[in-house]
């Protein structure tokens, strides 16, 4: 499993994937909000999209996970 994490503390704005799609490396996975300002969450692998750990309006913490990936 690989996971894609919180770069740092922010709000979640939005979730570009769903559960079982096919993410390639570089692909927005996310866009998080933190001191006004849009942040996408790219990710560093590709895989398939195992589980989403966050939805719309949470808040999360550096090093939570956003997404979980299988090969």
């Amino acid at each position: 499993m690989k996971a894609i994490v919180a770069e740092m503390v922010a709000n979640v704005i939005e979730v570009s994937v769903e559960v079982g799609a096919k993410v390639a490396d570089g692909d927005a996975v996310a866009l998080l909000e933190s001191m006004k300002m849009e942040i996408p969450v790219i990710a560093e692998h590709g895989g398939v999209v195992r589980a989403i750990k966050v939805a719309p309006g949470d808040v999360v913490q550096e090093g939570d996970v956003l997404v979980e990936l299988a090969d």
